[in-house]
C-alpha cells in the first residue's frame, strides 16, 4: 500500500498494491494496522455506506459537525469519480482550500478524508458505484453542508455547466462565506 498525503494535512491518498494474472486481481481495500501505522489516522471505522449514481450526478458538499463528526475513508466500485474534499477547519493553514481526485474501478485509489471536512464527489461515467467507511455515525440534527458550486470554492467538478444533477437538498446548501 503506497500512502500519499495531500496538501491538506491529514488528507491521504492510498494506493492499494493489486496482484493481477489471468484470473483477474486481488487487493486489500482496507488493512487498519497498517492504515494507521502509514497515516497516523485512527483506523477504527463504525459504518460503511454505499451509493449507486449516474452522470452528472453532484453529492455534497456534505459534512458532520461537533461530536459526530465523521472521517471518511472512499472509493469507487464501479465506474469513474472525481471526489473533493474542503477543509473546513478553523485555525488551519489550509482552511477554505481543497483537493479533488479522481478515482475509478480501475485505478483502485482511496482518499482518507479526515473529520473537520467537507466532502463531495461528481460522477463522470455512465454509472458509479461510491463506497465509503466512516469513523461516526450519522446524525441528522449534525448535518451540514456547502454548496457545490461556491464561487469562493470555485471547484471544477469535471461536468459541464447544466448538465449537473444536484439533489433538492444539496441545490439549497448555504456558500461557503
Amino acid at each position: 500500500m503506497k500512502v500519499t498525503e495531500t496538501k491538506l494535512k491529514g488528507c491521504f491518498i492510498i494506493e492499494p498494491t493489486v496482484f493481477k494474472d489471468a484470473r483477474g486481481y486481488f487487493f486489500e481495500s482496507f488493512n487498519q494496522p497498517k492504515f494507521e501505522a502509514l497515516t497516523g489516522a485512527s483506523g477504527h471505522f463504525v459504518q460503511d455506506n454505499q451509493s449507486a449514481s449516474t452522470y452528472g450526478v453532484v453529492r455534497g458538499l456534505h459534512l458532520q459537525k461537533g461530536e459526530h463528526a465523521q472521517a471518511k475513508l472512499v472509493r469507487v466500485i464501479e465506474g469513474r469519480v472525481l471526489d473533493v474534499a474542503v477543509d473546513v477547519r478553523e485555525g488551519s493553514e489550509t482552511y477554505g482550500q481543497w483537493v479533488s481526485v479522481e478515482l475509478t474501478a480501475e485505478n483502485n485509489l482511496q482518499l482518507y478524508i479526515p473529520r473537520g471536512f467537507a466532502h463531495g464527489f461528481s460522477v463522470l461515467s455512465e454509472t458509479a458505484v461510491f463506497a465509503y467507511k466512516c469513523d461516526n455515525g450519522y446524525n441528522k440534527e449534525s448535518e451540514g453542508g456547502i454548496r457545490y458550486n461556491d464561487p469562493t470554492l470555485g471547484i471544477d467538478w469535471g461536468i459541464p455547466a447544466g448538465d449537473e444533477n444536484i439533489s433538492e437538498k444539496d441545490a439549497v446548501l448555504p456558500f461557503f462565506k
